[in-house]
């Protein structure tokens, strides 16, 4: 889609509609509406859900049947819905504290609760105005674009068409809620390898996330902005990498001369598709020839502790660095740790308020990201256009 076609539905909010990149106003919100990816949550679950993650691609069964493994490992049960569930808890908890009299209502794109249910719940409730927070920190199509298409999606041609309006919460890599995870498990692992006797330059930080297609990497983020090789997917992570271990250097100044690097995992697709590299098994079975006795393995494009994390990180990657020699561990992800759900909940009174770009906390450069997307900001080409709620500029 070129910048010339307008980006834009029924639903967008009145900053969407006046092209703003951020809504600089107090907005009265009705609810929150928290929505996640979802995951089985039985074996019998499994291959209905991996159906619906690869709707549309034609994947026969058999080969969903090569990543069902992934789960049946663990029972069939993925455990990103408990922690939705938990998250969900303690938003709610922040929330009250605050006295922000606001309902969470949660849905999934993959996995009951739906969407669609979640939407249905509040609307039955006369909550039709809301404020969506996306599980996931970055930039790209599948992680923040296709969240605004599920829902218009929900919305198009529903009885919620024009009725309801969902704007979604910016992303949110580099707020000082989301990275502190990331601090203080970077600190942590590297001082343990020091007290254990390893010189800091043999102590290998790995900050991974997950691959994406090169075409969607390239195309995401604001199309006016030269982002490097990788898009704003690629640039938004080594910012937070790079400003992690700024941190950690001050707060642990023998960390200065750790080295570490920006890794991916979890590609999917066909072999000929390009996706970004490299990938973290490959980079953990060179680290010996480089010198490094041990690696920390940062889980940075995640939020919590998901099948992504348990399955690749915890289980492969923890098999290469065995299989290499290391030392090995896997720092913690932000989950509902007390300085993320307050962090999400600064998110939320940012919107309510109305704050300015410079009242709004950031770690990078690169921040605060916008409250509204442009013109094809993340859009998956080979999908072709669809239309995305949430605050589109046009």
């Amino acid at each position: 889609m070129s910048s010339s076609v307008p980006d834009v539905v029924p639903h967008a909010s009145p900053a969407a509609a006046a092209g703003a990149p951020y809504t600089e106003r107090p907005v009265a919100y009705d609810a929150i509406l928290l929505a996640g990816f979802g995951g089985p949550e039985g074996q019998d679950d499994v291959i209905p859900f991996l159906r619906n993650v690869t709707r549309g691609r034609g994947i026969p069964d058999e080969r969903l049947e090569e990543v069902a493994h992934h789960y049946r490992h663990f029972g069939g049960v993925s455990p990103i819905n408990g922690q939705n569930r938990a998250l969900k808890d303690a938003l709610e908890a922040e929330l009250a504290a605050r006295s922000i009299e606001l309902p969470v209502y949660w849905g999934n794109r993959n996995w009951t609760p739906y969407l669609e249910d979640a939407v249905a719940e509040a609307a039955g409730n006369g909550d039709t105005t809301l404020l969506a927070f996306a599980t996931s920190a970055y930039s790209s199509f599948s992680s923040c674009r296709q969240y605004r298409e599920d829902f218009a999606r929900v919305l198009d041609g529903t009885e919620y068409d024009g009725v309801v309006t969902i704007d979604k919460i910016r992303p949110f890599y580099d707020h000082p809620g989301f990275v502190q995870a990331f601090v203080e498990g970077v600190h942590d692992g590297v001082a343990r390898f020091i007290e254990d006797g390893i010189a800091p330059e043999k102590v290998q930080v790995l900050f991974s996330t997950h691959s994406i297609p090169t075409a969607d990497a390239e195309r995401s983020g604001p199309r006016d902005v030269d982002w490097g090789r990788g898009g704003a997917y690629a640039a938004q992570h080594e910012a937070v990498a790079a400003w992690v271990m700024d941190r950690v250097a001050q707060l642990l100044p023998s960390a200065a001369s750790v080295p570490w690097e920006l890794v991916y995992q979890s590609r999917s697709g066909p072999p000929t598709q390009p996706w970004l590299e490299p990938d973290v098994c490959d980079v953990i079975g060179e680290l010996p020839r480089r010198g490094r006795k041990a690696v920390v393995v940062v889980p940075l494009g995640f939020m919590s502790d998901h099948m992504e994390v348990l399955w690749d990180l915890d289980t492969e990657a923890k098999d290469a660095a065995e299989s290499a020699g290391l030392e090995f561990t896997r720092t913690p992800t932000p989950g509902v740790s007390a300085s993320f759900v307050a962090g999400i909940v600064d998110l939320i009174q940012e919107r309510l308020e109305g704050r300015p770009p410079s009242d709004r906390a950031h770690v990078t450069s690169l921040g605060p990201a916008f409250d509204v997307c442009r013109p094809g900001c993340c859009e998956n080409v080979r999908a072709g256009f669809k239309p995305a709620a949430a605050g589109i500029a046009p």
